[in-house]
């Protein structure tokens, strides 16, 4: 499988220009160049910058909008740090990844057009650093049919080749960046797309009691945990188990992550593109043991089949990664990325 390099180990900047306070003082401190210092002191070689529209699309809320200048700052200081970065479109005009019901991106051509003309200045500024930053076009698509996406990302990847032909671009499937819907994106329109899946699984145990996650139960879940006991709660609760009923799975561990990246990696192979995991990680709940575990085994899998990676995130935001644990631990963790 074809493998992206300069692309393999790395680490979300979420919660800076994105899923944050629009505010100047905010985008000041959450990350600054030290930070850049400490990820490329791990040993990773770029990082995923989630942007929310507010912040680069101009408006008369003139706290909210900063500008290209955030982003401007991060790729001169991953450049002086050897880090490449992706800039992640994490949120549109008419589009939001965690509201379905608000979502009308898809029926207004207005909002198309804004979309359009955001990669349209994204590519403009930052097509001469086609070997060291991507674009990831948008995140989390949550439509159940693909035909409406795969329709819109034609048409922005023809927008953004007229200013930036060679650049990278990552583009995710539908229903959440889910690894199963990545067959159902179209083949790749030029040799430098990159297809992305998110990966969040077993989710009874990465997302063990999360808040936002109606009928989460309160119990701990451990990873190795006992398959019968993973299959038993999430029968109870009527979801979050994914692939875990199949009677081909037969123990949770290593074969059981790979069966569930299958896919993906069967299409990655079959379309001659490159794949990366643009998201994935453990909440703050889970018991650090479970958490290294899940970690080795996500890394050497990653490893395996050269998938590219970013780690959810490098600052808290339930999962974050050099805040909550003791240093032991979050040396083993890092390893692991």
């Amino acid at each position: 499988m074809n493998e992206w390099i300069g692309y393999s180990r790395g680490v979300n900047l979420g919660g800076w220009l994105s899923q944050c306070p629009y505010q100047q003082a905010h985008y000041d401190t959450f990350i600054t160049e030290k930070d850049i210092e400490t990820i490329a002191s791990w040993g990773l070689d770029h990082v995923r910058l989630p942007v929310d529209y507010e912040v680069i699309e101009e408006s008369s809320n003139a706290e909210a909008y900063a500008g290209f200048k955030h982003i401007d700052n991060c790729i001169r200081w991953c450049a002086a740090n050897g880090l490449n970065l992706i800039i992640d479109l994490h949120k549109t005009p008419g589009f939001s990844f965690d509201s379905v019901a608000a979502n009308s991106l898809f029926d207004d051509p207005a909002l198309q057009l804004r979309f359009l003309n955001l990669w349209k200045a994204i590519s403009i500024r930052y097509a001469a650093y086609k070997d060291t930053v991507a674009f990831e076009l948008l995140n989390e698509i949550v439509e159940q049919d693909s035909s409406r996406w795969n329709a819109l990302a034609r048409r922005t990847i023809t927008e953004i080749r007229q200013y930036a032909p060679e650049t990278k671009i990552i583009v995710g499937g539908i229903q959440w960046n889910s690894v199963h819907t990545l067959k159902l994106l179209d083949h790749p329109y030029d040799d430098n797309i990159v297809y992305t899946f998110h990966f969040y699984e077993p989710f009874l145990f990465t997302h063990q009691r999360a808040e936002w996650v109606e009928q989460m139960p309160e119990s701990s879940m451990d990873y190795l945990g006992e398959l019968a006991v993973y299959r038993s709660t999430s029968a109870a609760i009527g979801a979050f188990g994914s692939g875990l009923q199949g009677d081909g799975v037969s123990q949770m561990g290593p074969e059981y992550i790979t069966s569930l990246i299958q896919t993906a990696i069967d299409v990655a192979m079959e379309r001659n593109v490159y794949l990366y995991c643009g998201e994935y990680g453990v909440i703050e709940h889970a018991p650090s043991p479970s958490v290294v575990n899940w970690y080795k085994d996500v890394h050497a899998i990653f490893e395996e089949y050269h998938i590219g990676r970013a780690a959810w995130t490098y600052k808290s935001m339930s999962f974050g990664i050099s805040d909550r644990y003791d240093s032991s631990i979050t040396t083993e963790i890092i390893s692991y990325l």
